[in-house]
């Protein structure tokens, strides 16, 4: 089931029981988990995208080997609030997934959670390189951890 609004998505969370973050690029799906008390995200690794199936397929795998209990997906709003055709193929990837998992999917604004990881990575003296391999994976731990933040407000 889809969840607009973060406290519907917690609602149906189970007291315990980590979750997903997913970065969704064009080219790849970062991805972080958190840990089962949802205290702290990790980043984890990065779908390489190929079509919706076999993306789906990996991540379900994920989701089912780590027993997660939640989805939490970065919807790319512009700066203004508006919503543009990357947040709409987002919300349309959300759709597709919700009609293979039971897990309940939540969407958190995700604006500028790239530049805060790619800034993290630059303090960390990370190369041009490794930078591009980790950057969709780490905005994946963003995304995550902005929401686990937020849920743990919520009671």
């Amino acid at each position: 089931m889809i969840h607009e609004d973060l406290a519907a998505f917690h609602a149906t969370l189970p007291r315990v029981g980590g979750i997903a973050g997913l970065d969704l690029g064009t080219k790849t799906i970062g991805v972080a988990v958190s840990d089962g008390l949802r205290q702290v995200a990790s980043p984890l690794t990065v779908i390489k995208r190929q079509k919706f199936t076999l993306d789906a397929q990996a991540l379900l795998k994920i989701l089912t080997e780590r027993g997660l209990a939640g989805i939490v997906l970065g919807l790319p709003r512009n700066m203004d609030g508006s919503e543009g055709p990357r947040a709409q193929s987002t919300r349309a990837f959300a759709r597709n997934l919700s009609a293979l998992t039971d897990l309940p999917i939540g969407f958190w604004d995700e604006r500028l959670s790239t530049v805060a990881a790619e800034r993290a990575l630059l303090e960390a003296d990370t190369s041009r390189r490794r930078r591009a391999e980790v950057i969709d994976q780490v905005a994946a731990g963003y995304i995550l951890q902005g929401a686990l933040d937020r849920l743990r407000h919520l009671g």
